[in-house]
């Protein structure tokens, strides 16, 4: 996929890997609608690139199709959409409260799939979806389960979808990342982290994900065995 003018929604812009993915979208020539939980964050990066933002609530998903054609009509539709959402809780099955698990799947797999249901309709032949889901949905992860299973779920989403819309997306890309320092895990919804890997390389990582979208490709998860991004 040719990235130079194409119009690309980033939603989770506030977050570090959001905004990191869209300032090298925007750095490749694309041209960037911003939103993000964090309404100062958010208004900081669209600022600094010079891109319109847009009031976007991933867990309201009647709101999602008004959200998304706002965010179409600055540059008269858009070409991708990138999901760089996310929720961590950490324990034992029967551990956490059911409001968290009930929140990591909200966070993590509802909202995105409403999400990119209510942008389907904007986007033009030959786009592309990509959405973050984790490492865990390759690796489910013991103490950990009902986070590995909302991540899970997206990915069988973004699954199913790519053989969907196989005429009408030229990408539908699965990023698995592993374990990276942004300050993700000490954001828990609940508990505290186990031992963790060592971090992969967030720059290395950013920069994966966009040749992986140029490249048109269906996934880039974080192998284990081999500590590194592996592209199909």
């Amino acid at each position: 996929m040719e990235l130079a003018g194409k119009r690309f929604l980033v939603v989770g812009a506030s977050g570090e890997l959001g905004g990191r993915l869209a300032r090298a979208l925007a750095d490749r020539g694309c041209r960037v609608v911003v939103a993000g939980r964090d309404e100062s964050r958010t208004e900081g990066i669209a600022a600094e690139l010079g891109a319109p933002s847009v009031e976007l609530d991933l867990l309201d998903p009647v709101s999602l199709g008004a959200a998304v054609a706002t965010a179409a009509e600055p540059y008269d539709g858009l070409d991708g959409l990138l999901v760089a959402t996310g929720a961590v809780a950490f324990g034992r099955s029967g551990e956490l409260e059911p409001a968290v698990e009930a929140e990591l799947m909200r966070v993590n797999a509802e909202g995105p799939i409403s999400l990119i249901g209510a942008a389907l309709p904007h986007l033009e032949a030959g786009g592309a979806v990509v959405a973050l889901s984790a490492v865990v949905a390759d690796y489910p992860t013991a103490g950990m389960a009902a986070y590995s299973a909302s991540k899970a779920a997206l990915s069988a989403y973004l699954s199913a979808l790519r053989r969907e819309r196989r005429r009408d997306l030229e990408v539908v890309l699965d990023v698995r990342p592993g374990h990276m320092e942004t300050g993700f895990a000490g954001r828990a919804l609940a508990g505290e982290p186990p031992p963790l890997p060592d971090p992969e390389d967030v720059e290395a990582f950013v920069t994966g994900v966009i040749d992986a979208i140029v490249a048109g490709r269906r996934e880039l998860r974080y192998d284990l065995r081999e500590r590194k991004l592996i592209a199909a």
